[in-house]
């Protein structure tokens, strides 16, 4: 799964674009989903570029992702629409109701999943607890509550 990934732009036409693959960690979809349904680690706070790679990954077991919902202020840009591989997902940024740790995908027809957004700038080994945790369906925690679970020590790596 560390292979890169070459996409076409989203008209289907122009450059191929190569990225690595997404670190996503999703809880087993024979589980009811909890607070979240997964955790997710991007590699920058770029979210245009970012999206494609976890649309990627996410789209092969659970849906086409057709929108995105996130609270405003979680990302540095807040386009209203995000072009991934093939289509146009669109994205709403709400200033209350969603975890701040988290981004919501919503599939048409499939249902909506909440996963925990790992801070990119995450130690190897804080980002490989969440990301486990978020996807154990023994535990039922908000965002929130899992990132109190590392504090303040496991935010960069150093």
């Amino acid at each position: 799964m560390n292979a890169l990934i070459a996409h076409h732009s989203s008209t289907g036409s122009g450059p191929i674009v190569v990225h690595p693959p997404a670190r996503l960690s999703l809880r087993p979809p024979t589980f009811p989903p909890g607070p979240v349904c997964g955790a997710w680690w991007p590699r920058t706070d770029e979210l245009a570029t970012e999206l494609a790679a976890l649309i990627e990954v996410f789209e092969a077991t659970r849906g086409r992702v057709t929108r995105i919902a996130s609270p405003r202020g979680s990302w540095p840009t807040e386009p209203r629409t995000l072009s991934v591989t093939g289509h146009v997902v669109l994205a709403a940024w709400y200033t209350s109701g969603l975890d701040p740790y988290t981004i919501r995908l919503f599939s048409y027809g499939a249902g909506r999943w909440d996963l925990l957004v790992v801070p990119s700038n995450s130690r190897d080994d804080t980002a490989a607890r969440l990301m486990h945790a978020a996807a154990d369906p023994a535990l039922c925690l908000t965002g929130t509550a899992l990132m109190a679970t590392e504090g303040p020590a496991g935010s960069t790596n150093g």
